[in-house]
């Protein structure tokens, strides 16, 4: 395993067409279709990187921006934009054609965590990223402000879930659009 790797190395774009069979009842692309593909994108580029297996281990963010359609060529760019001791984040941009008017359409982004695991079925040490742009930089960078926010989420998580106490959320709840039944 090499100590680092420059980003490109590791990047990778999936293309796939939409077919009926992908439609929810809108008749637009099933969201979950979009999903798995991000989930099978953000593999191939944590594996690349890692040089082995890697798992997901959280998605943040999934913006849905603009609806799919049957028909369409969908184009998932994945990139590792950070990594830690044992994980990568790996930025996903999803982009739609229309191949009759060559129309494209920024259709979804995404931030997966993947954990690289080893033979021994344990996390492993990933290689450090090399920073050959100022797009690296960039996405380097706010992959690291998203980690600190989410850092503080999961501690204002922690804090809201200790301090529970009914009777003082009752008085607040009174201005809300609720009724409460005990």
């Amino acid at each position: 395993m090499l100590d680092f790797k420059p980003v490109g190395d590791s990047q990778i774009t999936l293309t796939e067409l939409m077919i009926p069979s992908y439609s929810n009842f809108g008749g637009k692309i099933h969201g979950g279709i979009i999903l798995s593909l991000m989930d099978k994108v953000a593999y191939v580029c944590a594996a690349k990187h890692s040089d082995g297996y890697a798992i997901t281990a959280s998605i943040d963010m999934v913006n849905f921006l603009a609806p799919v359609e049957v028909g369409e060529l969908v184009s998932l760019m994945a990139s590792v934009n950070y990594v830690g001791k044992t994980s990568m984040i790996i930025g996903i941009r999803v982009v739609s054609e229309n191949l009759k008017t060559q129309v494209l359409k920024h259709t979804n982004t995404s931030y997966f965590t993947m954990v690289a695991i080893g033979d021994d079925n344990k996390p492993k040490q990933v290689p450090g990223l090399i920073l050959t742009s100022q797009d690296d930089i960039r996405r380097f960078s706010q992959a690291m402000d998203r980690k600190q926010l989410k850092d503080t989420y999961k501690k204002e998580e922690a804090m809201l879930k200790k301090v529970y106490d009914r009777d003082s959320f009752l008085e607040v709840l009174q201005n809300e659009r609720c009724q409460i039944s005990l």
